[in-house]
Formats: C-alpha cells, structure tokens, sequence
C-alpha cells in the first residue's frame, strides 16, 4: 500500500477498495482531500433531547418522535392553524403554525421528526410553537448527548460507512492539511486552525463546536471570493487615463432641458453619482440599481449626453432587439431636430446595412450607438468610445462587461451597468461587488402603484373580466401575458396563438394583437407601434414584453398561469402598467392552488416595493434562477450560503476591502491565499493567472 497523502486515490483508504470507490466518486470523491471536504449537509442536535415528561416550560429543548395526525383549520380572523401531532414513545407532543398552510404537505403521516423550540403546555399537552423541524432518515438512530451529522450520498452508500471513512481519513491524513490564513490573520479574527476545523465540523463534540468549525471554513470560502472581487475592482480602478468628462451650468441645462419632465429626487442623486466619477480622471465603474418605472433609463441618457458633450462616443448594449430598439427610439424623440447621430446595431442587419453601420462607428460619425451583443463582436471599432451603457446586467455575464471593461488603447471607457431588476443585497455584495452602487427607489411624481390581485377561482375569474371589459371600454389598453411553455420556444408561441384566438372570440369588440419571440421581427415591431398608438387595445404577449415596453395608455395586464414565473419576473412585468398617470391593475391567474404558491404570488399582493419582493423570490428560488443560470451558473461558492451566511459574507467583504486596498495582501504572508483566489476566480473575474 502506498504511504497515504492527500492526493492519494480515494480507492486505497482502507475500507474503501475497489468497489466501494465508484460510488464515492459519484459523489465526486476522487482523492482523499476530497473526501475530507465532504462536509456535512445537515447536522442533527440531540444533545438537549428530552422526553415529554422531562420538558421544562420557555427553555430550549428538542423532542423527537413520529408523525401521527396534522390538521390544518382556518381561524375566524382568516389566518390558518397548522397543527401536527408526533408520538415520542412516552408521550405526545403538538407542534403548530400560524399562516403556513405548506407545513401541512411537508409533514407526512408516520414521518420521523425532531422539534426543537421552547415549549409550552397548552391544553394539558406539550406544545411548541413555530418549532424548527429536521426530518429524520432511518440511518438517524440518534442517541441522547449526540450531535448527529448528516451528508450527501449516493444509492450504495450508507451514511455509518462514509462516516468511518471519513473517520479514517482524519486519523491517516488530518494532520496534512495546511492553512492558507496566516497564523496572525488567525488570531486577529479568532479563527481555529484549518485542521481543527475540519476535525470539528466532521466529529463536533457540541454545537458550538460545530458552528465554530463551520463559521471557520466558510468565512474562507467567502473570504476567497470577496477577495477576487476586490482584485477585480483595483484592477479597474488603476486603470488611469479615463477620459475626464467637464460639466457646468450650461451643459448641464443644456442637457436637462431635453427631457420633458423634472427629475426625481433619486435621479439628480444618480446624475450627481454619475458626474463626480467621468470628472475624476479614473474610468467609472457603476452599478445603477433602480425599481421598475424609477427612470433609470433617463440617467443613463443623461450620462451618454454627457459624453457627446466632451465629443466622446457612447454605446448602450441592451439584452434583446425589442429594448435594444426601445432605448434607439427614446434617444431619437430626444434628440430630435438635433444634428445627432444614433446608430443601432444588432445581429439582424443585413449585410450592406451592417458595413455600413460599422464604417459609421468606426470613423466617430456614429456618436450614440445602441444595440445588443452586436457591439461587442469581431469587427466592431469605435473612434473614440468615452461611455459604456449596459442594460439589464443580471442578463449578461461577468467576461461579457469585461470585453468594455479591458483597455486596448489609451483610454479605458466609463461603463454604467444598469438594471431595473432590484438584487438582493448579498448578491450585489457578490456578482456586482466590484462596482460602486447607486439605488434609486423613489417614483416619478404622480406615479402610483399597481393593484395586484390574484385570481384562482371561477368567480373571482368572471368579475376580473368584466372589470377589464369597462376599462377597456373607457380607452384603456391591455397586455395579456401567455405563461411558460416549459418543452420548448416553439410551445410557447404555439400556447400565444391558442390565447390569440381565444381573446379574439371573447372581446370581439376590441382590437387584439399578437407578440412573441419567434414571429418576424419587423412584423413584431410593427404590431408593438401599432399597440403604442392604440390601434390595437389587447396585446397577447409572451414575456417579450418583459423589458423595454413603455406605453402610458396600457393600464391593465393579465398573467396567465402566473404561478410559473418568478416574483421578480412577475414584478419586472406588472411595471409595464405603471407607466403613466393612470392607475395599473395586474390579474395573476393561477389554477395552482398549492401552499407554497400561494404564499408566492400573495407577497405581490401585499407590496410593489420590488426590493422587498426581490429579497423573497431570492428566498424561495436562490441565486442562480435571479441572476440568470445561462450566463451565470452556480454562484462560485465551495461551502457558503448567501441566506444563512449573510452576515459573515459582510465581515468577508469588509475584510477582502482591507487587505487589498492597504497592499497587506500582496505580501509574502498572503501569497498561498493569494494564488488560491487566482486559481479559482482569475477567468471569472478577468484576473491575471496566478503561474
């Protein structure tokens, strides 16, 4: 047998062989180091376990025992009563919750349970109140005074055999694994070991030794992350000869004097935001962060003007051709009777138009340039580009901003980032973390806020549509929004068409159109004109409409199947009925009639701050869903989580921040840690490699 290190194959750990090997690296198991961070999924606590006869009143204390009954009653006031029952073989216990009707699917008949809480007796019986539930397996044969852990497997694998496996490799190589944090960072911040750690977040002989093991290894992990951030955002500031954008008086109400409204509180706040970074000789790197209808577009306006201004180029890169040709129309109605140039460039030209667009940008005759990822393709040279505009960033990728972001010639551009999808926080602490932040929440004057109303039963269906009708009647307009079509592109225009026809047949009276991603595009643009100029009073819509859609008249919206898309998505959509001085209803139709459903699309009916809905549907659907899987993928992290770990991903921000910025990190001391953040992030972040 070879002498064992952490590279050693996994297959010559006694215990394992040749057989059990194919299912550890199921588990992506290859190396013994693999299997020491297999950490623990879950960890059971049974140390403060206690028979129903032995609970003490308002102390902490779990129990354990089996689902017998769960009932779930409407009180008179309206809230719900979920009540489960569980035998802990001397007696029994009642576990209850108000307003989580979704408990009641989660707790089935003759699961294995641990309560934990503070109970009461209530009724002459034991009861905790909201307890924290853990679902027992059969292999959980916990024992009073254990810490049980829990981990991933695969079929084959029992938990007690991969845990004396992992029991075995802490004995053979434990000792082996070494430190990246240098012993003074260590202690500055109280930190076991890395071995310790391990030891204790696999065998914790009590919670807090657990808590503590674990707080160590993630803090690490996030700490790595941050750190790349931080690296990324040096990089961009050291980057000098920006162009430096002169404003005064006159530009400045030269440029206001062009849009036909007075801006908001929050829009000067952005404008001023914006000015101090193209005036500071160092290329701007902002993040404009605002709700739906906050005007965000208008300051990215202001900003391109800005730029023409000191004869600099600007470019606006949007997600899709529709907003891509929004933004060109809205710069255009600006800019009217000017001497102006805005070009679009998008994947549809044809190929003379396309040269031609080209030799327009490339001589600077083109000085407002808007578009999709056209403008980043093989081929595309600006004069002189002094601004970078990027819209709906969540839609793009990290190396995607970076073709802007990397200097070919002398000057680095300024680059706004911009998205009217609100980010929880701890996501901007992370994908967004080296740009500078600007929120802007507040509304346009006079603008209010959408009704939203859920709809599921019949009843509820036939008054919705003759409240729509009336409106209708009155000379509003309406957007019917088709749901998702999971199978494919084409299902999803096949299921519009179907809505079509049946709108057609059941408002006769009303002008219907139809839009979706697979039609012509010209054809697509000109029934969006002909619903801008209401010659057409119902738009049947796929999500095409999701962005970049702006037509006051359109008051009113029906999501059908609604429960299919996320909050965010859903918030993103309903703006489009909050454009203008007139009241925005939105119908959210849903035959599902599941718990957690309607906990989801109640939280639209109860707020339309989409910073608060954005922090929930990042609750219930995680991060990669929000920031888009397809450009993202899973968030780097080994062991953290953005919920549960919010608070240590703010010490690991503030601390990456520290050290990067006073050079403490670039010392011989960090240089393991170093090259660990440049080995996991350096392509992520456009970071040099670490050689």
């Amino acid at each position: 047998m070879p002498e064992l290190s952490l590279s050693t194959d996994v297959q010559f750990l006694p215990g394992v062989g040749p057989d059990v090997a194919p299912l550890l690296r199921k588990l992506k198991i290859e190396t013994l180091e693999d299997l020491l961070w297999h950490l623990p999924r879950d960890v059971l606590d049974f140390s403060h376990v206690a028979r129903p006869e032995d609970l003490k009143p308002e102390a902490e204390q779990s129990v354990h025992g089996i689902v017998v009954d769960v009932d779930v009653k409407t009180l008179r006031n309206g809230r719900t009563l979920t009540a489960c029952l569980i035998d802990c073989g001397s007696g029994f216990v009642r576990g209850v919750w108000f307003n989580q009707p979704w408990m009641r699917k989660k707790l089935q008949d003759r699961q294995r349970v641990l309560f934990s809480g503070k109970p009461k007796v209530n009724q002459g019986r034991w009861e905790f109140t909201h307890p924290e539930v853990q679902w027992l397996d059969d292999d959980d044969e916990g024992a009073g005074g254990l810490i049980l852990t829990r981990y991933r497997l695969t079929d084959g694998m029992k938990l007690p055999h991969l845990k004396r496996l992992i029991s075995t490799a802490l004995v053979e190589c434990g000792d082996l694994i070494c430190d990246r944090l240098p012993e003074s960072f260590l202690k500055l911040h109280q930190l076991p070991s890395l071995r310790t750690a391990l030891r204790d977040v696999h065998q914790p002989e009590s919670m807090e030794n657990y808590h503590r093991a674990r707080r160590r290894i993630v803090f690490e992990d996030l700490l790595e992350f941050q750190l790349g951030v931080a690296l990324r955002r040096r990089q961009w500031v050291e980057q000098r000869d920006a162009p430096v954008f002169q404003t005064s008086a006159k530009i400045d109400s030269r440029i206001r004097r062009l849009f036909p409204f007075e801006f908001t509180d929050g829009q000067k706040a952005a404008i001023r935001d914006v000015v101090s970074d193209v005036q500071s000789g160092n290329a701007m790197h902002r993040l404009l962060q605002a709700d739906v209808g906050a005007g965000k577009t208008a300051v990215a306006a202001y900003a391109m003007l800005l730029a023409l201004a000191n004869g600099a180029q600007s470019v606006l890169m949007a997600p899709t051709e529709l907003l891509a040709n929004q933004h060109a129309h809205t710069l255009r109605e600006l800019l009217a009777g000017s001497q102006v140039d805005v070009e679009i460039l998008t994947g549809s030209l044809k190929p003379a138009v396309r040269r031609e667009t080209l030799e327009r940008i490339s001589s600077g005759a083109a000085q407002l340039v808007v578009g999709t990822q056209a403008v980043i393709q093989e081929g595309v040279e600006f004069a002189k580009l002094g601004l970078v505009v990027i819209d709906e960033q969540h839609k793009f990728g990290v190396a995607q901003r970076a073709k802007f972001s990397r200097p070919e010639g002398d000057l680095s551009p300024h680059v706004l980032v911009m998205t009217a999808t609100p980010i929880p926080r701890s996501l901007c602490l992370t994908q967004f973390g080296d740009l500078d932040l600007t929120v802007v929440k507040d509304q346009p004057q006079g603008r209010q806020p959408v009704v939203t109303t859920r709809i599921q039963s019949a009843e509820q269906k036939k008054k919705a549509w003759e409240f729509l009708k009336e409106k209708l009647s009155s000379g509003r307009q309406m957007y019917v929004v088709c749901p998702l079509v999971e199978e494919n592109a084409s299902s999803e225009q096949a299921s519009a068409e179907q809505i079509f026809k049946r709108m057609q047949q059941s408002l006769p009276e009303f002008r219907s159109g139809l839009v979706h991603g697979r039609m012509d595009r010209g054809l697509r643009e000109q029934t969006m004109l002909q619903f801008r100029d209401h010659e057409i009073d119902v738009l049947v819509s796929t999500t095409v409409i999701e962005v970049g859609v702006d037509v006051s008249n359109a008051t009113l919206m029906v999501i059908l199947g609604a429960e299919r898309f996320g909050l965010s998505q859903l918030h993103q959509l309903r703006g489009r009925v909050a454009r203008g001085k007139f009241r925005g209803f939105c119908f959210l139709v849903s035959e599902a009639s599941s718990a957690e459903a309607v906990a989801r699309l109640s939280v639209l009916e109860e707020t339309s701050d989409g910073f608060v809905v954005a922090e929930k549907d990042f609750e219930l659907r995680g991060p990669g869903d929000i920031l888009g899987t397809r450009q993202h993928g899973n968030v780097p992290l080994r062991f953290g989580d953005f919920l549960r770990d919010s608070q240590l991903l703010t010490e690991a921000r503030d601390e990456a921040s520290r050290l990067v910025e006073s050079g403490e990190f670039d010392s011989v001391e960090y240089a393991s840690l170093k090259r660990s953040v440049l080995d996991r992030f350096s392509r992520l972040f456009d970071l040099p490699q670490s050689g």
